[in-house]
């Protein structure tokens, strides 16, 4: 398996709230560099186990992959709840070893309205 293949299939065991099925995913060093989830498999299966109880419903849609070498990036639209306009995510992915070990990521709402509209000549 490629390592694209890796996080997606990585990646479908996250969005289904399956925490054991994470965990075989990940290295014995996760580092993670959103500062709202600490390093290591034990914080990261806290936080999978979070997500299962507290938004059951919640999906990501995969967008867009971008593999190189040891990095792939996902473009996702996230909702937690279902119905919201949710944010739109980078999320990118170290594979190290067949094992994810690394994580960044980027988080962005998205907006019920686009504010300024965009005039005729394309601007705001």
């Amino acid at each position: 398996m490629n390592n694209k293949e890796l996080v997606l299939d990585f990646y479908e065991k996250y969005n289904n709230r399956d925490v054991e099925g994470v965990m075989a995913y990940l290295g014995e060093t996760y580092i993670q560099h959103n500062p709202w989830v600490a390093d290591g498999p034990a914080a990261f299966r806290r936080f999978v186990t979070y997500l299962r109880e507290n938004y059951p419903d919640g999906r990501n849609e995969v967008k867009r992959v971008i593999a190189d070498g040891d990095l792939v990036a996902l473009h996702v639209h996230s909702r937690r709840v279902p119905g919201e306009e949710g944010r739109a995510i980078v999320d990118i992915f170290r594979v190290e070893d067949g094992k994810v070990v690394e994580h960044w990521d980027v988080i962005q709402p998205i907006p019920k309205e686009i504010y300024p509209p965009i005039n005729d000549n394309g601007y705001f």
